[in-house]
């Protein structure tokens, strides 16, 4: 029995100060902070201090579709929700609807079974669910519902260890001084013992709402729905988070469903006389304007809201977790409007700007290129100006290690490669956007064309690299596309210059807002969720950043590689001065590099002689600590520490040491463990050579060279935007032709689909033409 399982007696009557409940202790883990209450948060990311929380849970949310009976499976995730934030310390009171629905089923369900045996054979077992049924009275349904609807959370509740208890409230509850004190009184005692209240209105004996009297002022509610309920409760016990669940995403500009409705992520007391409402929900008493009314007027008593859905299974799996971790989810209601536009707002106005800008002619493109380059030379001292400022924050905090601390330096002779690379980047924008690359003609005056077009909106998110903020935005401004610019904080004070220059740059032309740099307080994870938006993500940073980054993206293509695992063979016929000198570098020139070695794979003929005593002597000079695999750890009496996995990116002056018994076993070794990265083999067999080449499917394979070539600038690329392993659009080291995409034109004169026979082709034959480019801005790219 369902009832057995309960371990709790959690109703508690109003005012009484003998609670009859199992007290259950245990140890509060992961508590956050408490603050002082008086002023709401201010931002989503704060969030995650909240300790007192109230749930309120909408009937859409608690109720079936049918309206009749609960919806057991969203109760139960809520539940869990619940009870794990209960677990880590915090302070959590639930307000429910429900009663009248559970009641109305099981009155529905008494109803029947009184039935006469007659009635329900005349009415017929398909007809059964018609029967005429007399209208159920709501007090009635919530009396018959409300002992079951606490059965249920009680019992859901105590698989987790959570103790519940039920407290049903009316208006005199909070109008009354004493009432209030003791309903203060009782919810304060049971948060101290751990206990989760469980708190509805008395729908059984609730008279209607007194008239004029709701949602005016601080101190006076009335409870006519569980919207205000929540807002006064939460206020009342100076509740630091209020979570409103109903069966919509949140606040819209407009009636959700319109085609222009537009989901609110921050709504600011200010804004509710541009917001008009659409109906009420399908079930309860309450409405989006109720909701929001409730809402400002808990955030003027000092406590946050979110409003957000709690039906969508997508994401009623975690939505209160997200909310408490800051997650953008719902709307978020806000005292402090920023000064500067959200990011939705930022990626708008980027796609509208990127537009203009991808319908320039290409020598444009080229001056606001070329105009950057020359700013990165006239501005110098200001850039390293504020670069010295990040660099002592970083310094005073002490938390970035060496090699982020050389990632974010910038000198003089950095921006003048800089500038030089832009330059590069600007002849090659004369050639980019709108490029013919096949052209057909199909039949008589009928041509088609396969143009190069930009992607559209590219979100870069970068780490503490500031130099990567003019690189990246030389080449979109080149390829025709928006940019959506997230930096690391270690560079904001460089960041920001940088941008003011490229912005500056891009005014000439009037396409300022074309390249955006996201300064709010936005998580890479709630930039990830706006597919609608953003059209490629390309991460520049760590390979834990780009596999975050992976897992965050919703429906985003992320261009990028997770893993630098590159490895360099030495064969049996290498030269000797050819493999100290790519091995040396290759590992030791910047060992955090993505393009660094990290597996030294040998042929076991170099084994025991003094080839291999040369690699090994050049590796201890050097200062690099080996690893052996465990085939080489066998050749030896005493041996390196062995390697954890032939599957690591060591980034630091380490290397795993393998050995292999040909080149085809080299790359059947690089399949296996390797990242697609870049490999390389070492020999002078131009037959192996070629056949590693060949045989090898990774973005990179070289012969005789170092690993680090693998990089824009020495590609000649002027620059990139990073370096991929997929195996869909650009691989490697993507510069100004990885960011464009293709397009088909076709031009007619009055061809229709009867031109083509039932098989798909064409009555008449396919003439390839030469592709010959259109004369400078005489065709739209677009």
């Amino acid at each position: 029995m369902l009832l057995q399982r309960l371990t709790l007696c959690s109703r508690i009557p109003l005012g009484s100060s003998r609670h009859v409940c199992r007290f259950l202790t245990r140890p509060l883990t992961q508590a956050p902070q408490g603050r002082a209450h008086g002023s709401s948060f201010a931002h989503r990311g704060e969030l995650r201090q909240a300790k007192r929380i109230v749930v309120k849970l909408g009937s859409a949310v608690v109720t079936r579709g049918d309206e009749c009976g609960l919806a057991l499976g969203r109760l139960a995730s809520i539940v869990e929700q619940v009870a794990m934030l209960q677990n880590q310390g915090r302070e959590m009171m639930i307000v429910t609807s429900g009663a009248v629905a559970f009641g109305k089923q099981r009155l529905r369900h008494e109803i029947l079974l009184s039935q006469s045996v007659r009635q329900a054979l005349h009415s017929g077992h398909n007809q059964l669910k018609d029967m005429s049924l007399p209208v159920l009275e709501a007090r009635a349904c919530a009396a018959a519902g409300q002992s079951g609807l606490m059965a249920l959370y009680e019992a859901m509740f105590t698989q987790y260890s959570t103790c519940t208890a039920q407290i049903l409230v009316t208006n005199l509850d909070f109008h009354d001084d004493q009432k209030r004190q003791n309903l203060n009184s009782t919810l304060q005692e049971l948060l101290r013992m751990n206990i989760v209240p469980i708190i509805n209105t008395n729908d059984a004996v609730v008279p209607p709402p007194e008239p004029n009297s709701d949602l005016q002022g601080v101190n006076v509610i009335s409870i006519k729905d569980n919207d205000s309920l929540a807002a006064r409760l939460a206020v009342e016990m100076k509740a630091d988070l209020l979570i409103a669940l109903s069966d919509v995403e949140g606040l819209y500009n407009s009636p959700p469903g319109t085609d222009d409705a537009k989901l609110i992520d921050i709504f600011y007391p200010g804004d509710q006389q541009s917001i008009t409402y659409g109906t009420k929900s399908r079930v309860g008493i309450g409405g989006m304007e109720a909701k929001v009314k409730a809402a400002l007027w808990a955030l003027q008593g000092g406590t946050s809201v979110v409003i957000a859905n709690g039906t969508n299974p997508k994401v009623t799996g975690h939505v209160i977790t997200d909310i408490v971790e800051g997650k953008k989810v719902g709307t978020f209601f806000s005292e402090i409007k920023p000064a500067g536009p959200t990011v939705e707002q930022q990626t708008e106005m980027a796609r509208n700007s990127g537009r203009t800008l991808a319908s320039l002619h290409p020598d444009q493109r080229s001056e606001i290129i070329c105009h950057l380059a020359e700013l990165l030379t006239e501005k110098k001292e200001e850039i390293l100006a504020a670069n010295k400022m990040d660099m002592d924050l970083a310094a005073n905090a002490g938390h970035l290690p060496p090699a982020m601390l050389k990632r974010l330096s910038l000198s003089p002779a950095k921006l003048n490669s800089l500038a030089i690379g832009l330059r590069q980047i600007a002849v090659a924008a004369q050639d980019s956007v709108g490029r013919v690359l096949r052209r057909t003609r199909v039949a008589h005056n009928l041509e088609l064309e396969q143009i190069t077009v930009p992607i559209g909106v590219l979100l870069v998110i970068f780490e503490a690299r500031p130099d990567c903020l003019p690189q990246v935005s030389a080449l979109s401004i080149a390829s025709g596309n928006a940019l959506l610019l997230k930096g690391g904080k270690e560079a904001a004070n460089t960041n920001r210059v940088l941008h003011q220059l490229t912005q500056e740059a891009l005014s000439m032309h009037g396409v300022r807002e074309a390249v955006q740099l996201v300064s709010t307080r936005e998580e890479v994870e709630d930039l990830c969720r706006l597919d609608k938006m953003i059209d490629l993500i390309i991460p520049r940073g760590s390979s834990q950043l780009v596999r975050d980054i992976q897992r965050a993206a919703k429906g985003i293509p992320v261009l990028g590689h997770s893993e630098g695992i590159c490895h360099v063979y030495v064969d049996a016929e290498a030269s000797i001065d050819k493999v100290i000198k790519i091995v040396r570098d290759s590992k030791c020139d910047y060992p955090a590099a993505c393009n660094a070695m990290e597996t030294l794979l040998i042929h076991r003929d170099i084994l025991r002689t003094p080839f291999f005593d040369q690699i090994i002597d050049m590796l201890r000079t050097e200062r690099v600590k080996i690893h052996a695999g465990p085939r080489f750890a066998s050749y030896l009496t005493f041996s390196p520490s062995e390697a954890k996995s032939l599957r690591t990116e060591y980034g630091d002056l380490e290397c795993c040491m393998e050995v292999v018994d040909s080149m085809h076993e080299a790359v059947d070794h690089i399949h296996k463990y390797g990242s697609s990265h870049t490999d390389v083999i070492i020999t002078e067999n131009e037959d192996t050579a070629e056949q590693f080449l060949q045989q090898l499917d990774s973005a990179c394979v070289f012969w005789n060279t170092s690993s680090r070539f693998a990089d824009g600038y020495r590609f000649g690329l002027g620059a990139e935007v990073g370096i991929s392993t997929a195996r869909i659009h650009a691989r490697g080291p993507v510069g100004l032709e990885g960011l464009l995409t293709t397009k088909w034109v076709l031009r007619g004169d009055g061809h229709t689909a009867a031109d083509f026979s039932e098989h798909g082709t064409m009555k008449y034959l396919h003439e390839n033409l030469p592709v010959v480019q259109p004369l400078a801005g005489q065709r739209d790219s677009n």
